[in-house]
């Protein structure tokens, strides 16, 4: 059979006169106003209220195709997610309506590689860059020239509580260069001050909601408490895994994850948060495991021995093993310290390393907590450091 040659020329010219369509369902994205900001050891995306549709029914959508969820290849490529729970954030921040509060804050968590979006629960660590979002977009106003320190009261709407932050401002802005450094990011910052107010029973309306200090779940021991966010609390031997477990540990364990989710499941239902184990949401109650500090030579290498820390803690955080710890499980965790009762309490030093409150070791360090009872016993507040920084401002887009 005879093959007919074409030349190249007749193909290119025929390709010129009639290309292959690219799509009939391209549309131009959507965008919106839009900050981006490290707080603690997490980043989220922050809109102005004002600037998102007064129809809260269309946000959870918009949140999604920003965050890049969800990504079943557990990535979020497609936009500013970083892959892990504590990446995969939204903050949405206005101005109050109250008389005695400055800013308000409503957190979103979003799934990673499912569609969950989650307002069910506070997070400590972006609660640091809520004050230096305000002041930078100029929803809370500060002098124009020269440094000073700024004090600001925040609403958190998703628990209804209140935190106290204080941090330096230069020339308008929130500060952030400094001598500060936390333990789980590089370098060091302007030092910010966090005091949660009055803050337990977030959710649940009391400190230990089940009305025991100590529960049981599936056989394992556990503290229940809600300070900031509900928590609960198991002891490392108990789960048969060493207190300093690394988080790819955790994740590499063959039934450790699916233990802790059950047991952190039927404590959300005797805490009340819901009516079944399925219906319990994914951020709360947050899980963590805590043990004494060994005296091994990993602890030695961690800089976790009794001599560095008073507790060690490995937290969960929408199911996965979280690369530090969540502020609300370290403020649960302080708390819990400070009731000779609990599970928490009966793994902690006695004599604090550090007299300003109780130093846990978690997965990327040390971080110190303070937590002030009061006479009558009730918990007044509970205190951390942390910093922040503004990342990026302009617009965020995402696909229709």
């Amino acid at each position: 059979m005879l093959l007919r040659r074409i030349p190249l020329q007749s193909i290119f010219e025929t390709l010129r006169l009639n290309p292959a369509p690219l799509s009939t369902l391209s549309k131009p994205q959507k965008s919106l106003p839009a900050a981006y900001y490290r707080g603690g050891t997490s980043r989220a995306v922050i809109f102005k209220r004002e600037d998102l549709p007064t129809d809260r029914s269309a946000w959870d959508d918009i949140f999604r195709r920003v965050i890049g969820s969800p990504d079943p290849n557990g990535r979020q490529l497609d936009g500013l997610g970083g892959g892990i729970s504590s990446l995969s954030k939204i903050c949405v921040v206005g101005k109050s309506t109250h008389l005695d509060v400055d800013i308000d804050y409503t957190f979103i968590s979003l799934g990673v590689k499912n569609a969950h979006v989650d307002y069910s629960s506070n997070c400590g660590n972006m609660i640091s860059a809520i004050g230096p979002f305000a002041v930078d977009s100029r929803l809370f106003p500060v002098r124009s020239n020269g440094p000073e320190d700024v004090e600001l009261r925040i609403l958190n709407t998703n628990t209804g509580k209140v935190i106290r932050s204080r941090f330096p401002v230069v020339d308008g802005e929130a500060a952030a260069s400094g001598d500060f450094a936390i333990d789980g990011v590089a370098g060091t910052a302007a030092k910010i001050q966090l005091d949660f107010l009055d803050p337990a029973g977030s959710k649940t309306g009391q400190l230990f909601p089940t009305g025991k200090v100590v529960d049981e779940f599936d056989g394992i021991r556990t503290t229940c408490i809600d300070v900031s966010n509900p928590c609960c609390f198991v002891l490392a031997s108990e789960m048969g895994v060493e207190g300093n477990i690394t988080p790819e540990e955790i994740d590499a364990h063959p039934t450790l994850l699916a233990r802790l989710d059950s047991i952190r499941r039927q404590a959300g239902v005797a805490m009340g948060i819901a009516d079944s184990p399925e219906d319990v949401p994914g951020s709360v109650p947050k899980i963590g495991v805590v043990s004494s500090p060994a005296p091994n030579t990993r602890a030695s290498e961690q800089g976790q021995t009794r001599a560095d820390v008073d507790i060690l803690v490995r937290a969960l955080s929408v199911g996965q093993p979280h690369k530090a710890v969540p502020i609300t499980v370290a403020l649960a965790l302080a708390a819990a310290a400070r009731v000779p009762e609990s599970l928490v309490a009966g793994v902690t030093s006695e004599k604090p390393v550090d007299p300003a409150g109780i130093t846990l070791g978690h997965a990327s360090g040390k971080l110190v907590v303070g937590a002030q009872f009061e006479e009558d016993g009730s918990l007044g507040h509970a205190t951390v450091f942390r910093t922040a920084r503004r990342l990026m401002e302009g617009k965020v887009f995402w696909k229709c």
